[in-house]
């Protein structure tokens, strides 16, 4: 696993632990898109978008293993 992606998802997965009393199969079944929805406020009219299913492609085949 790239050690930046590790870091990332060990401190969105703390995050989202902490927060929203997820557990490890929470975390690792939910989308991008859905962890997002569950952290953002709910007041916060920003309709950014998740990464497309283009990005996340081209992020899983760069930190792939091999």
């Amino acid at each position: 696993m790239n050690e930046v992606f590790g870091q990332a998802a060990q401190k969105w997965w703390s995050l989202s632990a902490r927060l929203l009393g997820w557990r490890p199969n929470d975390f690792w079944q939910a989308t991008p898109a859905e962890l997002i929805a569950s952290l953002r406020d709910p007041t916060e009219t920003d309709d950014a978008a998740g990464p497309s299913r283009e990005r996340i492609a081209q992020m899983m085949e760069r930190d792939s293993n091999g």
